[in-house]
């Protein structure tokens, strides 16, 4: 998947926490955030942070579904509340390799990726 792409589809399902989303398209996604918040921190702070909020929803929805392609709940999001050690293991789970078939669905998988046909 590419980054307009990710950006394209994470917008599309802003609120939907149901399926499965590719780690291309969760990691693009997350690049944008992070860029386009930056910069527009750096025009104006109030403006960056209108748009980290406005963002917050969908790379919930990103995460969740990241979290899916993984086979575990979104609800693990969560641990991010612990200090440090739950960013940790959020970090982890949202980097692993996708579970074939799984109780979220079947595979996502796009020309990009390893295994896509």
């Amino acid at each position: 998947m590419t980054f307009t792409d990710a950006i394209k589809t994470c917008f599309s399902k802003y609120a939907d926490f149901d399926g499965r989303a590719s780690r291309s398209e969760y990691w693009w996604f997350a690049l944008f955030i992070v860029l386009a918040g930056i910069g527009l921190s750096m025009v104006n702070d109030v403006i960056g942070g209108v748009f980290y909020l406005a963002t917050l929803l969908p790379s919930l929805a990103a995460a969740a579904r990241r979290l899916h392609d993984t086979n575990r709940s979104g609800w693990l999001q969560l641990l991010v509340l612990i200090p440090i050690i739950g960013w940790l293991i959020v970090l982890y789970f949202l980097v692993q390799e996708a579970q074939e078939p799984n109780r979220f669905g079947s595979p996502v998988t796009t020309a990009a990726e390893p295994g896509a046909n």
